[in-house]
């Protein structure tokens, strides 16, 4: 029976984790003509493409995929086995590796993982935190399984990808109590001239808000704006001024922060997506998220799924 060569997986594993032969050379202190050699080696036993070319990198193929899953269990049970023998405390949860763009309300992002943490099986959930770039990046190295975003990757985006849409929300905005009982008037026109804080400029959420601030006339004073949401309902908490978050959270916003709704906005909706590399969502706690998120998180259908029906 062919055996398969675990030395020519490891290199395999090791180019496929960290996105190019160079960067893994540096991590296993070899030189690239041993690991290329190593990785021709496999292919050549499995009869298979594991890699192609992708402008000056690499790119794993359908084939490379699946072997990287298979390699990640290898290795990782490898782990295990060392750690149960040398007498060191073992377990294999499954992993979840994912990638949250820092624009998004941290209220939210906790609400889609937490059906992965329900499952019967135990799950390690890995957040990490940065900009659409840099998390795009880390997918396609495979170093995350999912990405969270309020925007869909682009079309014709470098990373090849796919958008897998949870749901949407309309767009509310809260304030401290005290600055809330200031308000006169109507919604929306109590807010014309009150003190507020926003998401920052390059955010999809705040160019919705700024149009819809246009359409209807109104000139709030901007206070304040951030990078992190989480930031911006601590600064709303305190008292200096209303800010946005998704209508779907209300209740946890007003326990939260201890502020109140002051209106919604039927015009500004806030959406929320998957990124994944598969076309077809395949990690048991992305497909646990995926299906809660749409049948129970978002109560309404999005637009797109409206006008579908």
């Amino acid at each position: 029976m062919e055996t398969l060569n675990y030395h020519h997986l490891f290199y395999f594993w090791m180019v496929a984790r960290e996105g190019s032969i160079a960067a893994a050379c540096e991590q296993l202190d070899v030189s690239q003509p041993t690991v290329s050699a190593q990785i021709r080696a496999l292919e050549r036993s499995l009869e298979l493409r594991l890699f192609v070319r992708e402008g000056r990198g690499l790119a794993l193929t359908d084939a490379g995929r699946v072997a990287y899953r298979y390699a990640d269990e290898i290795f990782s049970l490898g782990r295990e086995l060392r750690d149960t023998i040398s007498g060191r405390p073992a377990g294999h949860p499954l992993r979840l590796a994912v990638g949250v763009i820092d624009a998004m309300t941290k209220l939210v992002v906790a609400r889609l993982l937490e059906p992965a943490l329900r499952l019967t099986e135990p799950v390690r959930i890995i957040c990490s935190e940065g900009s659409v770039e840099e998390l795009l990046g880390d997918l396609a190295r495979h170093r995350l399984d999912v990405v969270l975003s309020d925007v869909p990757l682009a079309a014709g985006a470098a990373v090849r990808a796919y958008n897998h849409q949870l749901g949407e929300s309309e767009v509310a905005i809260f304030g401290p109590p005290a600055l809330v009982e200031t308000l006169t008037g109507e919604f929306p026109r109590s807010i014309d001239g009150a003190p507020m804080l926003l998401p920052a400029e390059h955010t999809a959420v705040r160019r919705s808000l700024d149009h819809w601030f246009e359409s209807e006339n109104l000139r709030p004073r901007i206070v304040g704006e951030f990078e992190d949401s989480a930031l911006m309902k601590v600064f709303g908490h305190s008292g200096f001024g209303l800010f946005p978050a998704p209508a779907i959270i209300t209740n946890e916003v007003c326990n939260q922060y201890g502020v109140r709704l002051v209106g919604q906005i039927e015009a500004v909706r806030e959406q929320f997506y998957a990124i994944s590399i598969d076309r077809r969502l395949k990690h048991p706690a992305v497909v646990a998220i995926s299906e809660a998120a749409r049948r129970q998180f978002f109560s309404t259908p999005s637009a797109d799924q409206a006008r579908a029906e």
